[in-house]
This record gives C-alpha cells, sequence and structure tokens, in this order.
C-alpha cells in the first residue's frame, strides 16, 4: 500500500494487472470475475493501527449493526479528541466505564492488553508497518489478547490494500469458492493449496470469492416467481 499526494492510502498494485494473471492463472477464476464485473476492494480510512484493531476487537462475533452500535458508544466515551479510542484513553478508563458501552469483559481485557502494548511501543506505527512483510505483521499484531491470524488479515486486505493475501479461514471466502467451483466447503488447507495459483493476487480472488458468497447467499433468499416450484 502507498499513499498519494493528500495521504489517502491506495493500492499499491494495479487492478487490471492483477485480474489479467487471474483469468490466466484459473479459467473458473475467470468466468467468476466476468460475471461479478470490475474489482473495486474499498480500503478502510482509520487513521492509525491502534485504532483498527480496536475497532476489530470491538467487531468481533457480533452483527455489523450491533458491533457498530457498541463502538459508537465507545467512542461517546471521549468527546472532543480526533482519534477515539486512542491507547491513553483506553488505559483511563474503568472497567464499568468500557462494560457500559456494552464490551464484554473479554474484549475489555483485550482492548487493555492492546493499549498497554502500544503504550510501551510493541504496535507498530502506520509507517513502519508499511515496511513490513504481511507475516511479520502478522506475526507482531496476533502477540495482542484477542487478536487472531484473521483479524491481522483483514488489516492487511481492508487497511493496507496488500495485494496477496488469502484468508483461508474466513467462511465467507470458503462458501465463495465452494459456490464458484461447485464443490463441498474446502478446508484451509485445500484452499490454501488450490489458492497458490493465485499468487500473488490472492487478495483479489479473495475478493471475488466474497462476492460470489453474497450471490449464493441472495440467490437462497429470492422469492420465487410466478410458475417457479422449489428445488
Amino acid at each position: 500500500m502507498i499513499a498519494n499526494s493528500d495521504g489517502a492510502d491506495v493500492l499499491s498494485f494495479d487492478p487490471g494487472v492483477a485480474v489479467k494473471h487471474l483469468r490466466a492463472a484459473d479459467p473458473v477464476l475467470g468466468r467468476l470475475i466476468s460475471e461479478i464485473g470490475p474489482f473495486r476492494l474499498q480500503l478502510d480510512d482509520t487513521k492509525g493501527i491502534f485504532g483498527m484493531l480496536a475497532k476489530a476487537i470491538v467487531y468481533q462475533q457480533l452483527t455489523g449493526r450491533a458491533a457498530a452500535t457498541i463502538f459508537a458508544r465507545l467512542q461517546g466515551l471521549f468527546p472532543g479528541s480526533e482519534e477515539r479510542p486512542a491507547a491513553e484513553q483506553i488505559l483511563v478508563a474503568s472497567d464499568e466505564m468500557l462494560r457500559g458501552a456494552g464490551l464484554s469483559r473479554s474484549k475489555v481485557l483485550s482492548l487493555r492488553d492492546l493499549a498497554q502494548r502500544d503504550a510501551a511501543g510493541e504496535i507498530p506505527d502506520l509507517a513502519e508497518i508499511r515496511r513490513m512483510p504481511d507475516e511479520e505483521v502478522i506475526e507482531r499484531l496476533t502477540a495482542v489478547r484477542g487478536i487472531g491470524r484473521w483479524t491481522v488479515e483483514m488489516l492487511l486486505i481492508f487497511r493496507l490494500g496488500r495485494p496477496d493475501v488469502l484468508p483461508a479461514d474466513d467462511y465467507g471466502v470458503r462458501k465463495g469458492f465452494a459456490s464458484a467451483y461447485d464443490r463441498e466447503l474446502p478446508s484451509r488447507k485445500d484452499l490454501a493449496t488450490y489458492g497458490l495459483r493465485w499468487v500473488p493476487y490472492r487478495t483479489v480472488a479473495s475478493w471475488y470469492l466474497w462476492r460470489a458468497a453474497e450471490r449464493a447467499t441472495a440467490r437462497k433468499t429470492m422469492p420465487l416467481q410466478n410458475g417457479e416450484e422449489e428445488k
């Protein structure tokens, strides 16, 4: 990922080149690309790595709407500051204050661990993390309580715009693969092995598999047309 003249992050690779490579490497994925249309990955504009990870912790195991409500309450605890929450704010807030925003005890502990590590300089800032290879980012950040590989992979894709990330544990990616390739839900190992043909653009392949999963879900929930029979 790189930043443009305004400081906004942009993709560090050419989506057109990536799509051309994937079409040549995998005809099935190529057909899916034709059906879905252009690659339109939207990068998250959260300013700091701490804020991104804090948001990820809050959002874990919750629906998007519920998580957004709780995260807004958490931010509301610290009015007037540009970046909310910041590590120092989490460190001085009481457990009762944080729990009152709707956070579970486990998430409070995770946020405090993240804040303590950030204050100790263990969490790389955005400038540093931009220079780090993917696996080093994963190794550094999964040391935080409550931060697993999947969470860091989401940061690599949606915040840093890295081109070659395959979140093989992600249910949506696995479901999209099963739908697009007319197979059973693959194991992590099987998906990772198959995905080697997508290198160095596994992020782009993952994005299309997420769209395939959404399409499959939409088809299941689509009301029957007149004269159709349920299959």
